[in-house]
């Protein structure tokens, strides 16, 4: 995973195809990729070029219109070089024999992600058009990556999947979702019913604002003797009376320490899967809850066997 723009995606396209082609291409006797290193070298050389530049600063106008004309070559050189490469992959892909189909697959995937970063680029820098968000793909290799602007200080955005996990009183994870290409106020009620049904005894259940909707609200109090889900915006004064009463206020308080099962989760390799595909991300974010659920069986376990067991504090001379 990489910081994505338009042209390092590109690039990350055409170094794919390219050593794709080469080799596959000697093997079976094709022309047009006997340079195919020079090819890949070429590439780079241009995507670094316009990976440096940068529009001016000066408040000259003139020297302004000057950088962006040098900005316009560089990229028009970038797609230039991009575009034949691209229809020869094309052509290498169609030409390819029987039992080469995984070949096949993996080269008309990056073709085509090839030619929406050329379009997009065309669009964007040469044509001043801004790309809209449902268009974007920030992560070739892992396409199901999300865009997660998280609005904290110091990590405003992160690349990557939501993850909302639901945490009982003793610390365990009763049920976790992977929320691709869902929000907050989507996943609310269905992770209710789905950790009911393995554990029907819940009746209880904090969440953050950001799962509130009215249609989330009228839901969960139903499924629940007691849902706490603070409302946006201006309470009316029977909901007032309710977020200011006891048992509201004690949910809420004891909600604070699912803060420290999210950090533990992140600590103990959470924060970055290594494992590839989509498949293989859900894979490890279960294992990571089963490793955070055996932990704490652990923490219950020596408690248990040692109950009286306190820590001495150093005295301070």
């Amino acid at each position: 995973m990489h910081y994505p723009t338009d042209i390092n995606l590109l690039w990350d396209a055409l170094r794919t195809l390219i050593r794709g082609c080469g080799p596959v291409s000697q093997r079976h006797g094709f022309s047009g990729w006997g340079k195919w290193r020079y090819n890949l070298r070429q590439v780079k050389r241009l995507f670094r070029q316009v990976q440096k530049m940068k529009p001016s600063t000066s408040p000259d106008e003139k020297k302004q219109a000057q950088q962006k004309k040098k900005i316009h070559k560089a990229y028009r050189e970038y797609l230039a070089l991009a575009a034949p490469l691209v229809a020869r992959a094309e052509e290498t892909r169609a030409g390819l024999p029987v039992g080469e189909e995984i070949v096949q697959e993996k080269l008309a995937c990056f073709i085509q992600h090839a030619q929406r970063q050329m379009d997009q680029i065309e669009r964007r820098v040469l044509q001043g058009e801004t790309i809209p968000h449902d268009e974007k793909v920030f992560s070739l290799f892992e396409p199901h990556t999300e865009w997660i602007s998280k609005g904290k200080a110091g990590v405003p955005v992160e690349l990557g999947l939501n993850v909302c996990i639901l945490e009982d009183h003793y610390g365990y994870l009763l049920h976790h979702r992977v929320m691709q290409g869902e929000s907050d106020e989507t996943v609310a009620v269905p992770m209710v019913k789905e950790t009911q049904t393995r554990f029907p005894t819940l009746k209880q259940c904090s969440f953050d604002a950001n799962f509130y909707t009215p249609a989330n609200q009228k839901d969960l109090r139903v499924l629940l003797d007691l849902s706490v889900l603070p409302q946006k915006g201006r309470l009316s004064p029977e909901e007032a009376a309710f977020e200011s009463s006891d048992g509201f206020i004690a949910a809420r308080h004891q909600h604070a320490a699912v803060e420290s099962a999210i950090n533990a989760l992140e600590v103990h390799g959470l924060d970055r899967c290594p494992d590839q595909g989509i498949d293989g991300f859900k894979r490890y974010v279960a294992l990571a809850i089963l490793a955070r659920n055996i932990q704490q069986l652990g923490a219950h376990l020596k408690k248990e066997k040692n109950p009286i067991a306190t820590r001495r504090r150093k005295k301070v001379a």
